[in-house]
Order: C-alpha cells, then structure tokens, then sequence
C-alpha cells in the first residue's frame, strides 16, 4: 500500500460532495438500490473515491440483493483495513481504505465462495475505471 494520505477535515469537505463526505469521512450510509454501481456490471477496476487507492476488481462483484455493490474480496491485501463497529445496537466489520482511513462499508461473513465473505460497499465511496475497450458495455 502507498503512503498515508492524511488531510485536514476542511480540506476532505473541499475534495468530496456533501454525500461522499457524509459517507467517507462520517461513516454514513447510502439508501439501499440507490448507488450508482450498484447494478454496475462493466468489466474493470473500483476505487477510493476520496483518495484514488485500487480497492475491489469487477472479477470479485456480485449481486447479493442487499441493496449496495458487494464483493468477495478486495483487491490486493492491504487495501483495505477492517475495524469492529458495535454502532447501532449490532457488532459488525467495519471497512476503510487503508490509504485514507475513509469509510467504505463493511464486511460480512455470508458471501459466496471462495472467500465467504460480502464487503458491502457503498457506492458514493467509490469510483469506477472501466478495462479499456469496455466503456460503453453493460451498466
């Protein structure tokens, strides 16, 4: 993993929307079926909204029926960090970029194989950059 991106409060309210903010840097969440890669289903690479680290590939989504993207894996280990989360009355995995510290979703242990796991992912954390040649396909 790359160095640490360490900004002020000031300068992420400057960087990200008033929603991405609200996510990202408060740990807010995204109305079920309401994000834009939700039903994404184009070939390529998802990203930190906030600070543009590689965080899940298209290989690894699925469609859990949850209502958020969710993936069996990140990227590469060390790209996101997990932390407990015992916020709204219920023990959970939070998950952060482990470059910025900035709230992605969270993990849970009832996801396909090979891993087991669904990372539940709110789509305003991320960004998407599609495999060349495959702009326009799917959605």
């Amino acid at each position: 993993m790359t160095d640490k991106l360490n900004l002020t409060e000031a300068e992420w309210r400057e960087r990200l929307t008033p929603e991405q903010y609200h996510i990202l840097r408060e740990a807010g969440t995204e109305r079920a079926f309401t994000g834009k890669y939700e039903q994404n289903k184009q070939s390529g690479l998802y990203t930190c909204a906030a600070c543009g680290a590689p965080l899940f590939e298209s290989e690894t989504k699925y469609n859990s029926g949850s209502g958020w993207p969710s993936y069996t894996a990140p990227v590469s280990e060390g790209a996101v960090d997990e932390h407990r989360d015992m916020s709204h009355g219920m023990i959970r995995t939070e998950v952060t970029c482990a470059r910025c510290d900035s709230h992605l979703g969270h993990m849970f242990p009832d996801g396909p194989g090979p891993t087991g796991l669904r990372y539940c992912i709110n789509s305003a954390s991320l960004e998407f950059e599609p495999e060349e040649g495959n702009e326009s396909s799917g959605g």
